[in-house]
């Protein structure tokens, strides 16, 4: 290995190690080191110990990552295989968000200079390989276009995402008592919060929108003996849960339906509605006929409970979403609390509880992020190397997300009137009684 303060063979690694060392200048840790294609490498500081290693893999590698100046940019060169990071994703989440201020702390005239620069490090023609950006035509947020979204995300691989998410498939925040525990406990205990947050009693039909593979609707059927009907878009998860529900022996009380939510025409109303983390691929305007919807499939004095990831305002969304649009969940928009109550409020609910839960969600992003390099090899033969490195950005940039309040983690109750009443009793201790 070479230190920075040796001389390389290689002229590109002066020329981008100068790059390296301008795009580092005022960062805010000491926890970046950057290793060359021919072994040398770069440390913010010598005498520490990095959380991330960046690794420029050859000759045009910074280039690929910088030019055009954008995330997008960054994006590509990662899960294309140009660079590669070594250590804690999420640590280098916080120099990324460093890099996309670097135009802000120049002068024009710095970076003018800065881009000159970038242009000039040597540039390498590549075969982009394995998973490709999403392309969807038609209306955004059509039964049809939707559709075509759900499908390029979750019908990528049943056998990737039992890696990635644990054997019960539940692709939602778990909730945590310890950092030790197992996920499928922190993803029961979970259910039972929104559950018990429902008040969910045998008998009652349970609407879940957007069920997933199946298990909290079985959960809610087995445990609560709730009698339960599931809506998914996505051919694969239809099918894997519709067998899993046959082979637990709770046909009797689950059935999954291949249909948009607004296709439904269920004669009988629901008592409770569920939907976790499905909204997330709603439009703003969507989440209007959304609680009409809901209002309508509801007897008065139903419950309707959603957990969903929301964005503190609009001004701090994170430019790496870019990437995750394109590459992850298409035409997917966050949106703040505020607004999905406003929306609620003007469909005739009564907003009941809110809370936010954002803490949960690194500690469920880091398991999955684990899942996924632990079984590297199993993962890129399920699917392709491009869609591994894809999955890592998106968990590990996701996790620094909720950790820095980009983005939050919501419960929000809401009831139907009944004759301008909303029934809920009056104490809450029962939900979290056995937390």
């Amino acid at each position: 290995m070479l230190t920075e303060t040796e001389t390389s063979r290689d002229p590109a690694v002066a020329q981008a190690l100068d790059v390296v060392r301008e795009l580092a200048a005022g960062y805010d840790r000491r926890d970046v080191a950057v290793r060359f294609w021919d072994g040398t490498v770069w440390q913010a500081d010598p005498a520490g110990e990095p959380k991330f290693t960046l690794v420029l893999k050859d000759r045009g590698s910074l280039r690929d990552m910088l030019w055009p100046p954008s995330p997008m940019s960054f994006g590509k060169a990662f899960i294309y295989g140009a660079i590669d990071i070594e250590g804690d994703l999420a640590a280098f989440a916080h120099f990324g968000r460093h890099l996309e201020g670097t135009s802000r702390r120049l002068s024009l005239a710095g970076r003018l200079g800065l881009g000159w620069k970038i242009i000039r490090l040597p540039k390498v023609e590549r075969v982009r390989a394995g998973r490709k950006q999403a392309e969807l035509s038609g209306k955004v947020h059509s039964l049809e276009r939707d559709r075509d979204a759900i499908r390029y995300h979750y019908d990528l691989s049943n056998d990737f995402f039992r890696i990635a998410l644990g054997p019960d498939m539940v692709y939602t925040s778990a909730i945590w008592e310890s950092d030790d525990e197992d996920l499928e406990t922190a993803q029961y205990r979970k259910l039972d919060l929104l559950y018990t947050k429902l008040r969910l009693k045998p008998g009652e039909r349970l609407l879940d929108i957007g069920c997933g593979w199946g298990t909290p609707l079985m959960y809610a059927a087995k445990k609560y003996g709730a009698e339960c009907v599931g809506v998914t878009i996505s051919e694969r998860q239809a099918e894997w849960a519709t067998k899993q529900i046959a082979d637990a022996g709770l046909a009797d009380r689950c059935r999954i339906e291949l249909r948009d939510y607004r296709e439904l025409t269920e004669r009988e109303s629901f008592d409770k509605i569920v939907m976790i983390e499905v909204g997330e691929h709603f439009g703003f305007d969507e989440f209007h006929g959304y609680f009409r919807k809901c209002f309508d499939l509801l007897k008065p004095g139903g419950q309707l409970m959603i957990q969903q990831i929301t964005v503190f305002g609009q001004e701090r969304r994170p430019a790496i979403r870019a990437v995750g649009n394109a590459f992850v969940f298409p035409d997917g928009e966050l949106v703040p609390v505020s607004w999905l109550l406003k929306c609620a409020e003007n469909a005739g609910f009564d907003v009941r509880d809110v809370e936010s839960i954002r803490e949960q969600y690194p500690k469920t992003l880091d398991r999955w992020l684990r899942n996924v390099e632990a079984n590297k090899e199993q993962v890129i033969q399920l699917t392709d190397e491009a869609s591994y490195q894809t999955f890592r950005l998106y968990f590990a940039t996701a996790k620094y997300g909720f950790l820095t309040n980009v983005y939050n983690l919501h419960h929000m109750l809401f009831v139907k009137p009944d004759n301008f009443a909303s029934p809920v009793p009056e104490s809450r201790r029962d939900w979290y009684s056995g937390r």
